[in-house]
């Protein structure tokens, strides 16, 4: 991306963030976080989250069987570095990264980051990608000082789309996309976009395992109208699972 249009990435991510199905809806901020030993992984659901988005994770895990809580920014905000690393994994949905990162304090990304430090790991999806870079909107910056800019679809005015993604080994898998980054300058590529440039991508920081996608594998059938998919939901369904049960449990996925 030329450097005007690295410029501009902020001002079009509010633009396109803030109307798109996925990223326009955000979390509640009532209730409570559950300290329980069955729910290792944490979802975040608060501001600048997409309701949409963190019920389909939720869909995912709930048939996965894997155990977990959701926090939203003020309990994250409330929440010391011991007690975000009382869990084994931290899901950032997508939504609007701009919203997420000015909802919580620099002291609670501190804590995040941190926490990750020591141990705790992340997956970080569309939104939860672009604010694990080091997005001067209160980013966590757990990539080296690599800042994303949007895949390439959004340049030519695409908001959303079906995007084949060739993961290494050569399996297409085609993905529902909206307004995701590509992921060029952090970690091992574990998929690439139709240009090459990174799909998904994983790395360690510090002690603990992070793993960042620009597509929604996690996305229900129900977001895919008006759009062409060769690989059903089921099918996507599935890796997005793939991904989850690979960060929670540090595996390196097969990469370029």
């Amino acid at each position: 991306m030329a450097a005007a249009a690295r410029r501009a990435v902020p001002i079009l991510c509010v633009v396109l963030i803030s109307t798109v199905l996925t990223g326009c809806r955000a979390g509640d901020d009532q209730g409570a976080v559950p300290a329980r030993p069955d729910a290792p992984i944490l979802v975040f659901n608060g501001t600048g989250t997409s309701s949409g988005d963190v019920a389909a994770l939720r869909g995912i895990l709930a048939r996965e069987h894997l155990g977990y809580a959701t926090v939203n920014s003020r309990q994250l905000n409330r929440m010391s570095e011991a007690q975000i690393r009382g869990y084994r994994l931290l899901v950032v949905p997508g939504g609007n990264f701009i919203r997420i990162g000015e909802s919580l304090s620099p002291n609670a990304t501190s804590n995040i980051r941190a926490a990750i430090q020591n141990g705790l790991n992340y997956l970080g999806i569309c939104a939860g990608a672009f604010f694990a870079g080091n997005s001067r909107y209160n980013g966590l910056n757990l990539t080296s000082g690599a800042r994303f800019g949007f895949y390439a679809a959004a340049a030519h005015g695409i908001r959303k789309t079906a995007v084949p993604i060739t993961a290494a080994g050569g399996e297409i898998l085609d993905q529902y996309w909206e307004d995701g980054p590509e992921l060029t300058g952090w970690g091992a590529v574990v998929a690439r976009y139709p240009d090459g440039t990174p799909a998904i991508v994983e790395g360690a920081f510090g002690d603990g395992w992070v793993m960042l996608s620009g597509v929604h594998p996690e996305a229900p059938a129900s977001w895919r109208g008006g759009m062409e998919f060769r690989t059903p939901a089921p099918k996507d369904n599935a890796y997005a699972a793939t991904l989850i049960r690979a960060a929670l449990n540090r595996e390196q996925l097969p990469h370029y």
